[in-house]
């Protein structure tokens, strides 16, 4: 580490002195507190790269704003700029560390960790983007709510959250900004899958439920009876690992289930019926993946967006609630769920009830990829149907298919 601190101050002097003929003293000013603020910082970055989100991060901004006859005035700002990735409850933890035993005069620690102001904090504390409590919504979602800011009076970062990574900081001159980019990897987040997938359909008896022991098996310690009263409310300020001890048993083990029904077969269209099942989580974003997102007729219930990372391919969508309505998963338990019901318009040449193309490909909760049923255990058709079955159970949408004129049913 001596070595490398003698050769870094070797670069370091000829950058300053090449900077003394093409720039202003303000930006050697800033080049002096990068060096002092981000030097020691020795811990890799390593980016993970998110297939369907290749931009996305979370951008970290240190602007210093003003001198002080002791230091300095720095405002520091996160930006989500995540597709479908939220920064759920308890919030983002951003932590530094000070190099050269630097510390901040009102703390003794020289990795001091912050964590956001909640809603409602004395006026006199807050600025501009402060206060939500270290929630942050994705870019895709909510690109307003998905900034947030405090002010620092005179950074290995810790990162947002768990599952993060972040660089060293990097001079932006001539403007004595920092800015540092922190990714997400769910295999660093977590070891295990935090939700699971079941499947049913009109034309199949079959219910195929959540693997056995697909975010792990229980036993008594990990988790609760389903009929306990432990349980009753998910506080908005639950910590993660009390959490983890509030989650109900299940065979499945997972925080959260998401249900995909097929639920009717039309001429033109098909239906699709998605429920959300809470164990232990609160606000929610959920991801698909299927080949007909890319004609999507009707959604009720949740806000829908595409997500289109390659222009050429159109087959991932964002779902998430309806402020103030269903954007937020507050009972947990059976009767803590939100539903929706997908009207897909048809592509006859991909269409087909066979081989479970009518099912999800991939399913993402809150950023993270669901396990999904073994293929061979999907719903399937009778050896006696034809490739277009109609269910009598769709009879009485006679209601549904006046809206849609030409919408018969299959024979």
């Amino acid at each position: 580490m001596e070595a490398d601190y003698n050769v870094s101050c070797v670069q370091f002097a000829f950058i300053v002195l090449f900077l003394t003929y093409i720039t202003s003293f303000w930006v050697l000013v800033a080049l002096f507190l990068y060096f002092d603020i981000i030097y020691l910082n020795s811990v890799s970055f390593v980016s993970a790269y998110d297939v369907l989100d290749p931009y996305g991060n979370i951008m970290i901004k240190w602007d210093v704003v003003s001198w002080t006859p002791d230091g300095y005035v720095a405002v520091v700002t996160l930006n989500n700029l995540q597709m479908y990735q939220n920064i759920m409850s308890p919030g983002w933890t951003l932590g530094w560390t000070w190099a050269k035993k630097k510390k901040h005069p009102h703390c003794c620690r020289r990795n001091p960790t912050v964590i956001d102001l909640l809603h409602g904090a004395p006026y006199t504390q807050q600025i501009a983007g402060c206060c939500k409590g270290g929630v942050l919504a994705s870019q895709g979602q909510d690109p307003r709510a998905a900034v947030s800011a405090f002010q620092l009076s005179n950074f290995t970062l810790l990162g947002p959250g768990t599952g993060y990574t972040c660089s060293q900081a990097t001079i932006e001159a001539p403007s004595l900004s920092l800015s540092s980019m922190c990714t997400y990897s769910q295999l660093v987040a977590s070891a295990k899958p935090r939700c699971c997938v079941s499947f049913s359909s009109f034309y199949s008896d079959i219910i195929t439920p959540c693997p056995s022991c697909a975010c792990g098996c229980q036993n008594e310690n990990n988790c609760v009876i389903s009929d306990s009263k432990i349980m009753s409310k998910v506080e908005m300020n639950t910590t993660i690992e009390d959490a983890e001890l509030m989650l109900k048993c299940t065979q499945h083990m997972c925080p959260i289930r998401v249900h995909w029904h097929v639920k009717a077969n039309y001429k033109e269209y098909w239906r699709v019926k998605i429920a959300i099942t809470n164990f232990n989580y609160i606000q929610w974003t959920l991801l698909l993946q299927h080949p007909n997102l890319n004609n999507v007729a009707q959604v009720y219930s949740f806000v829908y967006k595409p997500l289109v990372p390659y222009k050429s391919i159109n087959d991932t969508g964002i779902f998430y609630g309806i402020k103030y309505s269903n954007d937020i998963l507050r009972e947990a338990g059976p009767d803590g769920n939100v539903q929706s019901e997908l009207i897909f318009r048809k592509d006859m040449d991909l269409f087909t009830l066979k081989q479970g193309w009518v099912f999800p490909h991939k399913v993402y909760f809150n950023g993270d990829e669901c396990m999904m049923p073994a293929p061979d255990s999907y719903p399937f058709l009778p050896n006696s149907a034809h490739v277009n079955p109609i269910s009598y159970s769709t009879l009485p949408v006679s209601v549904l298919l006046y809206c849609y004129s030409s919408a018969d049913h299959t024979t």
